[in-house]
């Protein structure tokens, strides 16, 4: 099956098929000074369930700066923060929805590891440094994307069938479509 979406700020559009087996599109951002970080994923389908990696995912902390940006993982997934800097981060999320997780402070060269047991937005924060933020969002299944400066991304292999599609930005609000 041939799918592309086009997505807009609070909205989806269908566009162009592309390639079988992979959801293309570009995410249109109003309001932004680009499309950036917009996680793009496939909704919860029903009666269906995926086993969470075995390997981890990670973010590294760096140059007062949680990389990558923007994580999108399924939920179940671990992730691993490591501390490749000189300071201590003391990585913490205050959301509810993430069970408001708290690393505490950790030298250079360790890792602190999470396990996002369900479906959310976490808000990742340095308690001694203001300016670091970063998002770990956590997704029913494994078929989603992070977009570029350009708005365009790309979920491959996703099976053939009828699904949800949904859009989340750090600035803008959510969207979902049927596809």
């Amino acid at each position: 099956m041939l799918r592309s979406l086009l997505l807009a700020s609070s909205a989806l559009v269908l566009a162009t098929p592309l390639a079988a087996g992979d959801i293309h599109g570009k995410v249109v951002c109003k309001g932004t000074r680009d499309c950036a970080n917009a996680v793009v994923y496939v909704d919860a389908i029903p009666g269906k369930t995926f086993p969470p990696p075995q390997a981890h995912e990670k973010i590294n902390q760096q140059n007062l700066v949680f990389d990558p940006h923007v994580l999108p993982v399924l939920v179940g997934t671990t992730v691993d923060f490591l501390n490749s800097a000189t300071v201590r981060p003391n990585g913490f999320s205050p959301d509810a929805s993430a069970d408001k997780f708290n690393l505490g402070p950790w030298p250079k060269g360790q890792t602190r590891s999470y396990t996002f047991k369900k479906d959310c937005v976490a808000t990742l924060l340095c308690k001694v440094h203001a300016e670091m933020e970063a998002f770990v969002i956590a997704v029913p299944t494994p078929y989603s994307a992070v977009t570029k400066p350009d708005g365009s991304f790309k979920i491959a292999d996703v099976p053939d069938g009828s699904y949800t599609v949904k859009v989340w930005h750090p600035k803008l609000k959510p969207a979902a479509k049927p596809v």
